[in-house]
């Protein structure tokens, strides 16, 4: 089986861990979960590709997020966010997102991570530091691209706020970590369980339910009509270029 090949340049991302309510403690600070596209940006010298999680190259349908990354005053960096489209209320909104013209001129990536600056590798520091250098670098930048804010108190008050403004749920990063690809307990995601997400999830479950359904229904109509064509009971009677099965 042949592997996939990514771009240069792509890290694969850290990915959360579900959970019904966020960490206790103080050693966790927590970001609002916007509802959009997990998105990597990359700037390299004068050039810059927004890479999906899977390593897709989406740099030509978010213009606006592209322009601000070209406006950073660095030679190179990697920069985790999610691209949204918000609302007048200035909440993100997936289907502002996902329906009309692929290209999202009014498309903003929410950063909250910083993987590499000027050359150096970052995902070894804490998270806390890594949140300090990003904000120093996006603070003052062009509209398309903006700081995911974090704050460091009560979780669980913060999750509440987050779900009556609408957002997806939070994100709640452990002090200290490090940034690692793949899924890790340094993260956790809580979710709204009346955000639009959140049906949108369980609807896509249920459709890849009933499609395992039907695919698993079609292998044992197959097994049974390969039984029936192996059976003794079975003639195979050919005449005039007809097959004939009773």
């Amino acid at each position: 089986m042949l592997s996939r090949v990514f771009p240069a340049g792509f890290i694969e991302p850290c990915q959360p861990i579900g959970a019904p309510k966020p960490p206790l403690g103080s050693g966790w600070i927590h970001e609002i979960k916007h509802d959009g596209f997990r998105m990597m940006a990359l700037r390299h010298g004068v050039g810059g590709r927004l890479l999906t999680r899977n390593g897709n190259n989406w740099t030509e349908l978010y213009p606006s997020v592209v322009a601000a990354l070209y406006a950073l005053k660095v030679k190179s960096c990697l920069i985790d966010g999610e691209i949204t489209v918000c609302d007048e209320k200035g909440l993100a909104v997936f289907d502002l997102l996902r329906r009309g013209s692929r290209i999202k001129p009014e498309a903003v990536l929410f950063a909250f991570d910083l993987l590499e600056l000027d050359g150096e590798d970052l995902r070894p520091m804490p998270i806390e530091v890594r949140k300090h250098q990003l904000e120093q670098l996006v603070g003052n930048v062009a509209p398309g691209l903006r700081l995911s804010e974090h704050l460091h108190s009560d979780g669980m008050e913060i999750f509440e706020h987050a779900c009556k403004l609408g957002c997806e749920g939070i994100v709640s990063k452990r002090v200290g970590s490090r940034y690692v690809s793949g899924r890790t307990s340094h993260w956790v995601k809580v979710k709204n369980p009346a955000a639009p997400a959140v049906r949108r999830e369980a609807e896509e479950d249920w459709g890849k339910q009933r499609w395992r359904r039907r695919g698993r229904w079609g292998t044992h109509c197959a097994q049974h009509r390969r039984h029936r064509l192996h059976s003794p009971l079975v003639g195979l009677w050919l005449f005039a270029g007809l097959s004939f099965i009773f």
